[in-house]
């Protein structure tokens, strides 16, 4: 019989979600002062929609830079593969809610970002040096 209880990552994420929502996108503990928004996603397979609380970077154009860590994992979180199924989301952002589309980055774009992101956060890069493959970049877009 599958295990219903929900994961720790799970738990993680719904308080953050929750402390997102209550503070007007602004979260504490270890994640103090990390912009932050909520990406409301459907799944790949099931269409459910799931909401993820991710780190961003501000860019060019009013655009958000998000990358697919999963903590160094050697696989993609779940949401990656939910980005690339259906690349149509919500974004919050704050108090704002909005369409974006979401765009994986090609190499050379990614190059381009990549060097700015681990700069901004060097976990990113730490993230990276745990694991083989190349973790993802996808730039959001502002849809409205």
């Amino acid at each position: 019989m599958p295990n219903s209880a929900p994961s720790a990552a799970s738990d993680f994420n719904t308080k953050i979600i929750e402390e997102f929502r209550a503070n007007e996108g602004r979260v504490g503990g270890p994640l103090a002062g990390t912009p932050m928004i909520l990406i409301h996603h459907a799944g790949a397979k099931s269409a459910i929609e799931r909401v993820t609380p991710l780190a961003y970077s501000p860019q060019p154009g009013g655009r958000l830079a998000i990358v697919a860590a999963n903590g160094g994992s050697p696989h993609h979180p779940d949401w990656y593969y939910n980005l690339k199924a259906n690349p149509t989301i919500r974004v919050e952002v704050g108090t704002r809610t909005f369409p974006a589309v979401a765009e994986e980055q090609d190499d050379t774009a990614r190059a381009g970002l990549w060097r700015k992101l681990v700069a901004e956060s060097p976990t990113v890069g730490e993230h990276q040096a745990k694991t083989t493959r190349q973790i993802p970049v996808f730039l959001l877009t502002r849809q409205d």
